[in-house]
């Protein structure tokens, strides 16, 4: 395997794993700024309100996301996998 295989192959872990977390990160992100604006509103300052709604939205990013998830990993595990002979020499 040269060094240039190697950055490859690190580019493209990368690059996966910031395509499957990036939908999570989003939904958290939303929630968390609308219930940010809510407490900043309402002024009420409970430290708890913020994590229970941003769970609950993962999940249901996760339960939303989960088919396309799974598609996109297991193309890049197959896509590793065809290349394997050609990156042991």
């Amino acid at each position: 395997m040269t060094a240039m295989q190697a950055i490859t192959l690190g580019q493209n872990a990368v690059y996966i794993s910031l395509l499957l977390s990036a939908p999570l990160l989003l939904v958290g992100l939303v929630v968390g700024l609308a219930i940010a604006i809510f407490q900043a509103t309402t002024q009420i300052q409970e430290m708890t309100l913020t994590f229970v709604p941003k769970i609950v939205a993962v999940m249901f990013a996760i339960l939303f996301f989960d088919s396309w998830m799974m598609i996109k990993l297991t193309d890049y595990t197959r896509d590793l996998f065809m290349q394997l002979p050609y990156l042991v020499h």
